[in-house]
């Protein structure tokens, strides 16, 4: 039998989108405990059953696979703070996160769009995750988008329905890879690579297969800008992307991000947009900037 390479069948999981949520429930003592986990399913209407899966390695995984009641909270766009709160900080989560009490005394994470308080139905050993089966006796569910997660990074379906809508023209990615971005020549100055003529609905798709068809071997991640600019008369949505390795182009250059501030790019607004990626990739914070190319507003991500 032919051995599974691990690490890439991560990666083959991480392809199918999924949404996040946080899984609570209390210890014996009734102190709160949670995790971040897109391991979540529905399973039956009748009974109402789901079913979520952690890990093994989490510190909490005994408490959740002893649990007699547990609550899953389907996370709200926007809620990037609270996912990565609960998949890394060691400190008192629910202090970072606002909540709340539901059914059976279990926590559940204020602005989730969805909430569900279980009692556990079965938990089933499977390899190195716990299966854990939740009959529903309580939830609620309120309008919105729910948080999105692919390959290793979240996305905002609604922010992205929402750079369709306004029809952009040009649409391109900052590829990053080993502390250097690749940038373009066009008539002397610089800019990430860009692809044309891109319509609404389909950037995502147009934009990685025009970079694979340059040669271009990188992973899309959120949309990073989205501007009018007045120099160019075009609307421009850029994502960012990350490469495992600075592959040489015959039209591109790669670039240290320690660089980008001080270089001459083909417009003012792709100058903003450099140098605040340059502070950024600096400080490990990434926000998408909706505006035209001297003002607009910053959404955190992560």
């Amino acid at each position: 039998m032919t051995e599974i390479d691990t690490r890439a069948l991560r990666d083959a999981f991480g392809s199918f989108m999924t949404g996040v949520t946080v899984v609570t429930t209390r210890d014996k003592s009734g102190a709160p405990v949670g995790f971040t986990a897109n391991s979540f399913s529905s399973v039956s209407l009748d009974p109402p059953l789901l079913l979520v899966c952690p890990g093994k390695f989490l510190s909490s995984h005994d408490k959740f696979a002893e649990c007699a009641h547990f609550a899953v909270n389907i996370l709200a766009d926007g809620q990037q703070d609270i996912s990565n709160t609960f998949a890394g900080f060691k400190g008192d989560r629910f202090a970072k996160a606002a909540n709340s009490e539901g059914h059976h005394g279990l926590p559940l994470i204020d602005g989730a769009l969805a909430q569900f308080c279980c009692e556990t139905h079965q938990a089933i050993p499977a390899g190195d995750h716990t299966v854990l089966i939740g009959k529903v006796n309580a939830f609620t569910h309120a309008k919105g988008n729910g948080l999105g997660y692919v390959n290793g990074s979240y996305f905002s379906l609604g922010l992205e329905r929402e750079m369709d809508a306004k029809v952009p023209t040009v649409c391109g990615a900052i590829v990053e890879a080993n502390g250097k971005v690749l940038l373009e020549r066009n008539d002397g100055a610089l800019r990430p690579v860009q692809i044309a003529g891109v319509e609404p609905g389909g950037q995502r798709n147009r934009l990685a297969e025009g970079l694979s068809g340059r040669g271009i071997n990188a992973q899309i991640e959120q949309v990073y800008s989205s501007f009018n600019d007045i120099e160019t008369n075009l609307h421009y949505t850029f994502f960012l992307a990350s490469s495992d390795r600075n592959t040489p182009t015959d039209d591109a250059e790669w670039i240290s991000v320690s660089d980008l501030p001080d270089l001459t790019y083909a417009s003012r607004g792709i100058h903003h947009m450099m140098t605040r990626y340059a502070v950024e990739a600096r400080e490990g914070v990434f926000g998408l900037y909706l505006g035209d190319a001297e003002r607009g507003e910053i959404h955190s991500f992560r």
